[in-house]
């Protein structure tokens, strides 16, 4: 694989999931205000971006598979953690949402 081709799926795959990861630190923030469903807007919006960064990911995973050596750089590695960083943000900010829809209905609930 050429140098230029790689690091444009790096470039491709850094861009994607960092669009992803700011989408779902965004979620977070409307859910702590209690917009869940903006929260859940751009948690759907976020694995839409993400999903882009991880189909290029593959396509760099095929092309090892059927022989054609992609190589290895600090730019593919950065691309690699950054997609991984998105994907454990993406749990986080999940499980960060939840909690906030259950102090919210416990709120709701407590008189005042």
């Amino acid at each position: 694989m050429r140098v230029e081709g790689l690091e444009m799926i790096c470039f491709q795959i850094i861009s994607s999931v960092g669009t992803a990861r700011s989408s779902y630190i965004e979620a977070v923030r409307k859910a702590r205000v209690g917009d869940f469903e903006g929260a859940e807007a751009c948690i759907v919006s976020g694995q839409q971006e993400f999903l882009k960064g991880h189909e290029a990911h593959f396509e760099l995973l095929q092309k090892e598979t059927n022989g054609e050596p992609v190589g290895g750089s600090l730019l593919l590695i950065h691309a690699e953690d950054q997609l991984m960083s998105a994907e454990g943000f993406k749990i986080i900010a999940e499980e960060l949402i939840e909690n906030y829809r259950k102090m919210d209905a416990l709120e709701k609930r407590l008189p005042q």
